[in-house]
């Protein structure tokens, strides 16, 4: 029985999916699709009772998750239970499924969080932002890997730095924005739900917008956050010369250190998108490489000026 403490410690997470429930539902419980976008999981059944393992590492630390399917209903819901081999404690993760038209609302719940140890490896937030990772990682998947636009260089730099670059305000204000824009406004709020709002002035002297909202934090790994121009005053705007430019897309960026160097790579795809922003998005895969090209080439700039 669920009781209102248990409830008050839960993490919930709720997104909305471009995807009809049948495809949600055969994302969340097909294991060929499961190991794409959720864990490695040898096999899975949804079935009440069925048992399934898998082990992650994290942080030098590896974790043998052990569940129980507990609750099936057919594309709406799918509740297993979540402990940890040779640790106390047990608790419940529930996926419930709402259709909204041609999207799929999703209600994610982890409860019974407090029954875990009370060391920092299980802490509150840690949960929350594995699930908010987890949840976008399906987006990304029902988005399909076509609808995605990727673009991925090596920087002479190493992956904690890099990472400072990406995050902190007076890094981020000298060189993110395509070639000839220079920032002149700049705030950073980095954390998850935070936003990075800054505008550009073009070289002919016109001011541009734009703004993040942080989604997943995970230093020096990776950030996901939604993107789109704004206002001075922080709303969502209109792309300023396409008005069939998704009003809100969301971005990806991976750090993976090599040698000293590190590989960044931006994974963007459209976000609540209408079908004629997404055919925009996607006929125009060659202004984005343009555009995150001279983006990379300021990073590459920026770096070299640092050494000198």
């Amino acid at each position: 029985m669920t009781t209102k403490n248990d409830l008050a410690e839960a993490v919930v997470i709720e997104r909305t999916y471009n995807a009809p429930v049948a495809r949600v539902w055969k994302a969340l419980t097909d294991v060929e699709e499961m190991r794409q976008w959720y864990f490695d999981l040898k096999e899975f059944t949804p079935e009440v009772g069925f048992e399934f393992e898998f082990v992650v590492e994290h942080e030098g630390m590896k974790y043998h998750h052990l569940c129980k399917v507990t609750e099936v209903i057919p594309q709406k819901k799918i509740a297993y239970t979540w402990r940890y081999k040779g640790e106390p404690g047990d608790s419940l993760v529930t996926f419930e499924l709402s259709a909204d038209g041609n999207k799929t609302k999703l209600r994610l719940t982890h409860e019974g969080l407090e029954t875990f140890p009370k060391t920092p490896a299980y802490a509150r937030k840690n949960f929350e932002a594995g699930w908010t990772g987890i949840a976008t990682e399906l987006e990304q998947f029902l988005e399909g890997q076509d609808r995605q636009f990727v673009i991925s260089r090596t920087f002479d730099a190493p992956r904690d730095l890099m990472w400072k670059i990406w995050t902190e305000r007076d890094h981020l204000a000298k060189w993110f924005g395509p070639k000839g824009v220079t920032i002149v406004s700049a705030k950073n709020d980095l954390r998850v739900g935070g936003v990075f709002h800054y505008g550009m002035k073009t070289a002919d002297g016109k001011m541009m917008w734009g703004k993040w909202i942080y989604r997943e934090i995970v230093p020096p790994q990776r950030l996901v956050f939604i993107v789109s121009f704004s206002d001075e005053q922080g709303g969502v705007a209109r792309h300023p010369f396409n008005a069939e430019w998704p009003l809100e897309t969301l971005s990806t960026v991976t750090f993976a250190e090599q040698d000293g160097k590190t590989e960044v790579t931006v994974r963007w795809t459209p976000h609540n998108a209408t079908e004629s922003e997404r055919k925009t998005f996607e006929t125009n895969r060659e202004g984005m490489k343009q555009g995150w090209g001279g983006t990379f080439d300021r990073l590459a700039e920026y770096l070299e000026e640092r050494k000198s």
